[in-house]
């Protein structure tokens, strides 16, 4: 692994700001006309709107185009939006979503291509090269998660180990005797293994790995440093979802200041939640994306509801692209309690930051009477449970006042014994919001 030379495609990657608007205008016309011929859905939307192929130029144009939702694609489940016959659908997969229907995306044999092209880009800049032993521990299945790392580490040539997510002791004894230089799966998982690890007496030392790709769900910055930490590596941040291709969306570089989007193949804009409105760079809004070259299940101005902002200014790693922010919530998750928005990110932020308790914890929200009420569950630490009560509460204390002063609102902070919140192999379950109940 060198991080010396990590681009995959440097022409590409480092195309200058004229080079890609010109590229992301001709593409975005084109991709206008295929989706308006091919998909009666969009083709409805844009008459809706009075907007035709036609009146789309460039990428300025764009803000004429509507926005697609989740909804939408639940509308049109299964097949509904896929813009190529189905004789040239090569594979499918499928959204995880916790309510109504999941949604469907269809991949070609390009658009397979395309998106092991992009991870490869992304497995680059880690350092990563066809020397490189990786570890994929996200599920494999209709989860985009397991199989996009997959075709990406074996198009850099690395040695690609697929041993999917769970069996904790499995994954340490593979890491120990295969010799895996990066590790793929969710942040939270990742501690759990360093938990495993620290308890099983395995030390980073034993290991050969050098860096983490880590993604599929919120993490922050205090949580980066502590996988760091534990793990003795370079954690990575990488963002996907499937509606627009899978992981590999975005990525941060070795500067760790923000996740590239691959621009000349997704179109990123910020967004105000409420009104549409396009937000200018350096502002916290919504995310929403362009497919510009997927073929199979492209998407005009889809809404993340991820809140993110994007950063145009060359970065130090030489990458022209847009840099979007680590993701700090999801206008569709956030808790509103006694009129404020709560994010489940700031509390990990504060916990984190604080260093005091393990890194686990549980937000439960419910109702008494009409009042909203909020209770955070943090996990202690071993060597903590002999210490005295005073200290106990005095930590109980400090982490309330902390978290008051980041919200701007009183929570009842529990303490609870080290193992007893329940611990994920993929997506964490942070949040147990009984007020819908």
């Amino acid at each position: 692994m060198s991080a010396m030379n990590n681009f995959w495609d440097q022409k590409n990657e480092c195309l200058s700001r004229d080079e890609l608007h010109d590229l992301q205008s001709k593409r975005l016309a084109a991709l206008v006309k295929r989706v308006y011929t091919n998909v009666p859905y969009y083709r409805n939307k844009m008459h809706d709107k009075g907007v035709l192929p036609e009146d789309i130029k460039s990428v300025e144009d764009i803000e004429k185009l509507p926005f697609t939702t989740k909804q939408d694609l639940r509308e049109t489940y299964p097949f509904g939006l896929f813009a190529s016959p189905m004789d040239e659908i090569m594979r499918v997969h499928a959204s995880s979503g916790t309510t109504g229907k999941q949604t469907v995306v269809g991949y070609t044999a390009d658009d397979i291509s395309l998106w092991s092209e992009l991870m490869a880009r992304c497995f680059t800049m880690t350092g990563a090269d066809k020397s490189a032993v990786v570890q994929v521990s996200y599920g494999y299945g209709l989860f985009t998660g397991g199989l996009g790392a997959h075709y990406g580490a074996e198009r850099i040539g690395a040695v690609t180990v697929p041993t999917s997510s769970g069996n904790t002791q499995r994954q340490i004894t593979i890491m120990q005797d295969f010799g895996t230089t990066v590790l793929c799966c969710t942040p939270s998982y990742a501690l759990f293994l360093a938990e495993t690890m620290e308890e099983a007496g395995v030390k980073p030392e034993d290991l050969k790995l050098k860096a983490g790709v880590f993604g599929a769900e919120p993490w922050t910055e205090s949580m980066r440093s502590e996988i760091e930490s534990r793990l003795k590596i370079k954690a990575f941040d990488i963002y996907g979802l499937s509606e627009i291709m899978g992981p590999g969306v975005s990525m941060d570089c070795i500067c760790q200041n923000g996740l590239h989007v691959w621009e000349d193949h997704f179109i990123p804009e910020i967004i105000d939640p409420d009104t549409g409105a396009s937000l200018p760079g350096n502002t916290n809004g919504e995310l929403v994306f362009t497919t510009l070259t997927k073929q199979g299940f492209p998407l005009i101005r889809y809404r993340t509801r991820d809140v993110s902002s994007l950063n145009y200014e060359k970065c130090g790693c030489g990458r022209t692209m847009a840099r979007m922010a680590k993701p700090c919530g999801r206008t569709d998750d956030m808790l509103i309690i006694r009129g404020v928005n709560v994010f489940p990110s700031q509390i990990e932020s504060v916990l984190l930051e604080m260093g005091e308790t393990s890194p686990h914890y549980m937000i439960i929200v419910d109702r008494v009477g009409t009042l909203d009420t909020i209770e955070i569950q943090v996990e202690l630490t071993p060597d903590m449970l002999s210490d005295e009560v005073k200290k106990i509460e005095d930590l109980e204390n400090r982490i309330r006042k902390n978290i008051e002063s980041i919200l701007g609102l009183a929570a009842k902070i529990t303490l609870v014994e080290s193992k007893t919140i329940q611990r994920s192999e993929g997506k964490a379950k942070r949040v147990i919001d009984k007020r819908s109940k």
